[in-house]
Formats: C-alpha cells, sequence, structure tokens
C-alpha cells in the first residue's frame, strides 16, 4: 500500500486518510474518492490530499478484518461461530466485532492469539481477559486492521494459525442447579443468615442456575457432614457462620467426613482467601468465603462460574489466579451483581419496513406485488432483511391491504397496520415506532419497493453504528456517494421519529442532526433504486435479464 500526499488530480480512486472540510459538505477520512470529489476538492482549490492507493497483492481493510473474524469464528462446522457461543459483525472501517451469543464463561487459546498477533502489526486481534464471564450480546473480541489496507499474503498466515483452532470459546453454563447449605452459631441473627443467603442466590441467578434447596444446620462437623450427604443439586455451595480458617475446619471436616476430598483450600485472591473446594462422588463442593455475603465480585465468583461451566478448576489453576487476583485494589473493576459500569453490547437493532404506500404510479397495478425472483417485492425485500443482523422486523401496512399481509405469512415479521396510510411516510415512521420495543438501541428505516438491498447491505450499516464514536444516524448511498435508503437512527431519535406527520419522512431529521450522520455505500446502486412506475420496473428486469412479467402474484 503506498500512503502519503498526492495531487487531486492523481486521487480518483485513492482512500481518503484525512478529513477534508468543504462549503457544505465534509469529505471524511477512509472514503474512495470519486470523479465528483475530486471536482468539488478542485472547485475549492485543494491541490493535495492525503490518500492511501492500494498496490497488486493488497486487501482492503473491510476484506482482511472479514476473512480473519470468519477464521476466529467459521460460519459453519463443529467449530463454528454457533457451536463456539459467538456472532460476528460486518466489517467497518476495517473492524469486526465479536459478541456473545450466550451465558457462560469464554475460555481463549492464548498463544494462538498472541501469535496471531505477532505475524503483521497491521493485523490485531483484542479480547476479553481469559475467563471471563459474559452474557448474552457482550463484546468479546474485535478485529481490527490498523491501516487502509494489509498484505493479503499477512492475512494468509493469520487465517493458517487459528484455521482448527478454537481460539474463542463461550463454555456456556452446564450445571443448572445447586444446593447452598448455611451454617448457625448460637445467638446468630437471622438476618446475617439471610443476608448471606441472598447474596449466593443473586450469583446463582446471575448464571442462569436454580436453588435446588436450602438447608440451615449447627456450625459443626457432624451436622454438616449429615447435610453434605443429603443435600440435592449438582454442585453444593457451603456458607459456613464463622470463617474456614485451616483445613482441619469445620466446613473442610465435614466434607472428608461426609466422605469427599478436599482438593484446595485458601486462594490466593483477595476478596475471597479463605475459599475451599472439593468433591463428593463426582459433585463440586465449594466451600465460599465471608465475603460472599457481599454482591462485589470475589475470587469464589471466578470459582463458582468455571465448575458451573465445566470448566476445570485444579488446585495449580487456583494458584495462577494470583496474578489480577488483588480484586479490591481496582475500584474500577465492573461489579455485575451490584450494578458498575456498564459493559458494551452488541446493540439491539429493529427494522421497520415501510410498505403502506399507494402504488398511484404503477397504473392500477401493486408495485409491492410485483414479482421479484420468483416471490412478491414486498416479500424478497423483508426476507432480505430478516436474513440480516436485525432482531425485529415490523412491516407497516395500510388497513386495506391484504394481499401484501397474505405475502407475510410465515415470514416471521410482525405487521403493524396504519390507519392513516394516505397522510404519507411520516405517519407511517410514526406508526411503526409505536410498536417497537423498550430494549431497541435502534431502529433502521427501510422502503419496501429497492429490491437490490441485501442482508450484507444491512449489516454493513449496523456495523457503522457506535454512538460513542458519533456515528448516532447512518444513512445508506451509492458506491458513487448519491444518498439513499435505508437509513438507521440511535434512540436518542426515537421523540422525533414518533412525531412525524405527512409524507416527507425522516429527511428532516437527518438534516438537522448532520454532525451524528455517517454515510456507508453499499452495493451498486442498491441504496437508490426505487421502482414507481412500470417504465421503472421494466427498464430495470431489462437491465437484470428479469422476466418482463407484469401480472401481479
Amino acid at each position: 500500500m503506498k500512503f502519503g500526499p498526492v495531487p487531486v488530480a492523481h486521487a480518483e480512486g485513492s482512500l481518503l486518510a484525512h478529513s477534508v472540510r468543504l462549503t457544505g459538505r465534509v469529505l471524511k477520512k477512509g472514503k474512495v474518492l470519486t470523479a465528483n470529489d475530486i471536482a468539488a476538492l478542485t472547485d475549492e482549490d485543494v491541490t493535495e490530499v492525503t490518500v492511501a492507493q492500494l498496490e497488486p497483492g493488497d486487501l482492503g481493510e473491510d476484506e482482511a478484518a472479514a476473512r480473519i473474524a470468519a477464521a476466529l469464528a467459521p460460519r459453519v462446522g463443529t467449530q463454528g461461530a454457533e457451536a463456539q457461543g459467538l456472532s460476528v459483525t460486518a466489517p467497518f472501517t476495517g473492524r469486526v466485532n465479536l459478541h456473545a451469543t450466550r451465558l457462560g464463561v469464554v475460555v481463549l487459546d492464548a498463544a494462538t492469539i498472541a501469535h496471531a498477533n505477532e505475524i503483521d502489526e497491521a493485523i490485531t486481534v483484542a479480547t476479553l481477559p481469559d475467563f471471563s464471564r459474559v452474557s448474552p450480546r457482550q463484546l468479546l473480541a474485535t478485529v481490527k486492521i490498523i491501516p487502509y489496507a494489509v498484505n493479503e499474503r499477512a492475512v494468509a498466515a493469520v487465517e493458517m494459525a487459528l484455521t482448527g483452532t478454537t481460539a474463542i470459546d463461550v463454555r456456556p453454563v452446564v450445571r443448572p442447579s445447586a444446593s447452598l447449605i448455611l451454617t448457625r452459631t448460637p445467638g446468630m441473627p437471622d438476618k446475617l443468615v439471610n443476608k448471606g443467603a441472598d447474596a449466593v442466590v443473586r450469583r446463582l441467578t446471575a448464571l442462569g442456575i436454580d436453588l435446588a434447596a436450602r438447608h440451615e444446620v449447627a456450625h459443626e462437623t457432624r451436622a454438616l457432614a449429615e447435610a453434605v450427604v443429603l443435600t440435592e443439586g449438582e454442585m453444593v455451595l457451603i456458607l459456613t457462620a464463622s470463617a474456614t480458617s485451616d483445613r482441619e475446619d469445620v466446613g473442610p471436616a465435614a466434607l472428608i467426613a461426609a466422605g469427599g476430598t478436599l482438593e484446595r483450600f485458601g486462594m490466593p485472591v483477595d476478596p475471597g482467601n479463605l475459599l475451599f473446594l472439593g468433591d463428593l462422588a463426582g459433585r463440586p463442593v465449594i466451600g465460599l468465603p465471608g465475603c460472599a455475603r457481599s454482591p462485589k465480585l470475589n475470587g469464589a465468583d471466578w470459582v463458582l462460574e468455571r465448575i458451573a461451566c465445566a470448566i476445570e478448576v485444579t488446585s495449580d489453576q487456583i494458584a495462577a489466579m494470583a496474578v489480577g487476583g488483588l480484586l479490591k485494589e481496582i475500584p474500577s473493576r465492573p461489579q455485575p451483581r451490584s450494578g458498575g459500569p456498564l459493559v458494551p453490547k452488541r446493540p439491539k437493532v429493529s427494522a421497520l419496513v415501510l410498505a403502506a404506500g399507494q402504488s398511484r404510479r404503477m397504473g392500477g397495478r401493486d408495485k409491492l406485488m410485483e414479482p421479484v425472483a420468483g416471490r412478491p417485492l414486498l416479500r424478497h425485500v423483508v426476507e432480505a432483511v430478516l436474513a440480516s443482523a436485525v432482531e425485529d422486523v415490523a412491516v407497516v401496512l395500510p388497513p386495506d391491504a391484504a394481499d401484501r399481509g397474505a405475502a407475510l405469512e410465515g415470514s416471521g415479521a410482525r405487521i403493524v397496520l396504519n390507519p392513516r396510510a394516505e397522510e404519507g411516510m411520516g405517519r407511517s415512521i410514526a406508526a411503526g415506532m409505536a410498536a417497537l420495543g423498550p430494549e431497541t438501541d435502534a431502529v433502521m428505516v427501510v422502503l419496501a419497493d429497492m429490491p437490490d438491498l441485501g442482508p450484507a447491505d444491512f449489516d454493513r450499516l449496523i456495523a457503522a453504528f457506535d454512538q460513542e464514536e458519533g456515528r448516532a444516524i447512518v444513512r445508506a448511498v451509492t458506491a458513487a456517494g448519491k444518498p439513499g435508503h435505508p437509513v438507521l437512527f440511535a434512540r436518542r431519535f426515537f421523540e422525533l421519529l414518533s412525531g412525524l406527520e405527512g409524507d416527507h419522512g425522516a429527511r428532516g431529521v437527518v438534516e438537522d442532526h448532520r454532525e451524528y450522520l455517517t454515510d456507508v455505500p453499499v452495493t451498486g446502486d442498491a441504496a437508490s433504486v426505487d421502482l414507481d412506475t412500470p417504465e421503472d420496473w421494466a427498464a430495470w428486469r431489462a437491465s437484470r435479464a428479469e422476466p418482463n412479467q407484469t401480472e401481479s402474484v
């Protein structure tokens, strides 16, 4: 890749390395400069720009990132993304994010990931710490290509290093039940006993584990041993009234008396030092330290989480928890059981497919029922949206469109009726917004008459959405930069969208908040192709060698 300043006259087709502000617009870094861009730069007397120019053998940043992410989490197979508990975003600005699809503990092949990062400084793979507890949608890892392009040989070498490995794996909870035994000393207040029990139950609930039984016994070896033998559940948790201070103390001694084995007493994690770990007939037994009465993170959480996910925990592995184990000295450490800093999560994106138009320019035909690839256009567009990374699809229809409703049967999309459809697109958007769930982070507004958009185009818009980086409105543009549809809006704009009227759609929202706008090129002219007249359909079919079908289906 060549990088550096070039005369504007020689910059067409290059990637702009630094944003350039022009009158009324900004050419953002990473943009492929078109003939129109060159003309605009020339008109404002810009003579030189800094660009990146790909050379033979180079891969663009997005293609390179997508290939490496696919090696980390293949789409199919026993080691594929689904089996690994991962989802993979579309690439954007050389970045692909990997998120958890299930609750569990992430297990990393640190050596393989380190090797992948050693191959070329342009290629980076960053992850959460090994054995982090994760929840669905949580960000686990990111692949980032630092420059605008990287040599294909380096990408192939990273792919080779990752292929056949499971470098990132979210181990699910496989022990779904546990019993809790609490011991009491004379005069111990109920409040203290219940506080400890409540804190432990919250931990189990956060892991999706049921409390099989709760027992309270005297703080005596014999009584505790009998309870350990008789209790139910796939794990046994013991919280003693008095801290365990020796291998011969009540808790460990009761485990031995019950016929179990003691594998470890104590751990180099603070808080959490006074944990003990054992086994009784194949059931893990965890002696919880007194700090488990608090919701704050402690060493027992690390042990409980791993054992719940059937990850082996040996005495040597507990010893290795020493590095990073000084938890009380990390005030910013997330405390997921009692609040704390939010963790990055994949946004929940809903789609509104606007299909309440009247087809007034079609000479009596319904454009949304025109056949495309053997099915009505409306069904074709909705299926493309459903195949993308959106998690909810609502289609806005007029109340008298039985054929359109029938075309969507069995698709999985929700139908929202707009009784005021004749008032225009603004009302359709408002009607659709009223049907969104409260957990929706962003909405993608999709026109139902755009046949050339595919799942990858929708995914690219979702990948570009990032409120922290100022990309709160994401608009599709053609390869040449012409603005089009769909457009994705962050939750901060929901109130404005809900109040739209008339036939102007959301254009005003975009224009009034251009500082939040990011334009994302999609396939060819797909962002601008809409078919409103029989002539539009005839030209579109001719250009794609589509059969000249004129009857609705």
